[in-house]
């Protein structure tokens, strides 16, 4: 969605944003979408400027407001919800590629501001109890639906706010599914299923978006269901259903103060303390490694 022109500025907006989130604030939770669509044409409509303007621009004015105030991810929502889309990259607010397909198209629409962008990113991150500012000017989150979203704040991407969106199946994937895309031959996979099984402690290593984390839920469905699993995540992305004994441990950042931060590292410690039949650690980048050798040692 490329910006509003002619008579709706950045400025119009933001005003216009602010009166209509003060319009349906008491009531917003109990309104429908289509209500809140209503009220949203009826506000621009009484405005004099709308009568100056096409209907095209009306209508992306009042799509703009909608999708703002009603939608999770701002204008990025359609392709939230497009199934063919993997992958969505933000490089500051005029640069939006996608992967489709496994095929990378950039995409004709951008953010009125880069505080626009920058709330959306806050959003996101306090939505699971984080934050992201100048002092912590990278985080890493998800979404709702489970999609992994890392982000970088401007003062350290020179090209703006940079948002990154990996978006994961709504089915998980099984290792039949692998064989039949020919990602794994039928004897690899016997062999992985026998090594987990057998609880044989296994790494996974691969470069980005080689499918570590597809590959790691797959696996998990081996392991047999009496088990007492530990699962240890920087961003909680594993899908794992079939275990009825399972505790899921996620990372936290410091506040502002710099105070409260549980790392990788200390969670893995901690998991030992749990008397777990295995260990699940979605990703290690640090230190961490160390102390997840010596839980392999001990498990």
């Amino acid at each position: 969605m490329k910006n509003i022109q002619a008579l709706y500025t950045t400025k119009d907006i933001r005003d216009y944003m602010s009166e209509v989130r003060l319009l349906i604030s008491d009531a917003e939770s109990r309104l429908s979408d289509d209500e809140v669509l209503e009220k949203i044409e009826e506000y621009v409509f009484s405005q004099d400027k709308a009568q100056s303007c096409s209907y095209w621009q009306n209508a992306k004015m009042i799509n703009r407001l909608f999708l703002s105030l009603r939608k999770e991810m701002d204008i990025l929502q359609p392709y939230i919800e497009d199934k063919s889309i993997s992958e969505i990259m933000v490089n500051g607010r005029k640069d939006i590629f996608v992967e489709r397909k496994g095929v990378l198209e950039r995409l004709p629409l951008a953010f009125d501001t880069t505080e626009e962008l920058e709330e959306l990113i806050r959003r996101i991150a306090s939505a699971v109890h984080r934050e992201i500012n100048e002092l912590t000017p990278i985080v890493d989150a998800r979404l709702s639906d489970g999609s992994r979203v890392n982000a970088v704040y401007k003062n350290i991407a020179l090209n703006g706010p940079i948002l990154t969106i990996r978006k994961f199946p709504e089915s998980i994937m099984t290792m039949k599914d692998l064989i039949e895309n020919e990602t794994i031959t039928h004897e690899g996979a016997c062999f992985l299923r026998d090594l987990v099984a057998s609880g044989k402690n296994c790494f996974i290593c691969g470069g980005t978006s080689s499918g570590k984390t597809t590959l790691l839920n797959v696996l998990a469905q081996s392991i047999p269901p009496h088990e007492r699993v530990v699962v240890i995540e920087d961003s909680a992305e594993l899908q794992i259903n079939e275990i009825e004994n399972i505790v899921r441990l996620e990372c936290r950042n410091a506040n502002v103060q710099g105070k409260g931060a549980v790392d990788m590292a200390g969670l893995v410690k901690t998991s030992l303390r749990m008397r777990p039949d295995r260990i699940l650690v979605g990703e290690v980048r640090g230190k961490e490694v160390l102390d997840m050798v010596q839980a392999l040692i001990f498990t």
